[in-house]
């Protein structure tokens, strides 16, 4: 993705979340550092790691670089989201470890996304429609 896609979804983000498009730079950029994120992962990576923040209580930053672990290297990656209450059945453990193991590292991303949306999806959009959440889009447009 170009700087500009990322100014963009971090814009757009900004309006149907709690968080500012520079905390959402910041954030992007953080994920950047992981070299086995493809641009076609960034943006649902994103929304995963703003969903996990909102969900957890916990800072852009941390959530990214726990996301970021778990694409970058899934199979050790998994084991780090479990930690923090990302729960994986064992079948979906096999899956990954097999696609990994096969070369197909996208896959296994894809398959830890889609459990991150299960768990988490549509938190940190949810959290803009709270009283909390006005405020700081307020604070934000400011």
């Amino acid at each position: 993705m170009s700087s500009d896609q990322m100014v963009a979804m971090a814009q757009g983000l900004q309006k149907v979340t709690t968080f500012g498009d520079d905390a959402i730079i910041s954030m992007q950029s953080q994920l950047l550092t992981f070299t086995k994120i493809g641009g076609d992962v960034v943006p649902r990576a994103t929304e995963a790691i703003l969903d996990l923040a909102t969900k957890m209580g916990g800072d852009l930053k941390g959530a990214a670089v726990q996301v970021g672990k778990a694409l970058n290297d899934p199979i050790t990656g998994i084991s780090a989201l479990s930690k923090v209450g990302v729960s994986f059945t064992e079948a979906q453990k096999d899956v990954i470890k097999s696609l990994v193991e096969t070369g197909d590292v996208a896959g296994a991303q894809v398959m830890i996304l889609q459990e991150l949306q299960a768990e988490f999806g549509g938190s940190a959009r949810a959290a803009r429609d709270t009283f909390g959440g006005a405020v700081t889009a307020l604070q934000n447009a400011f």
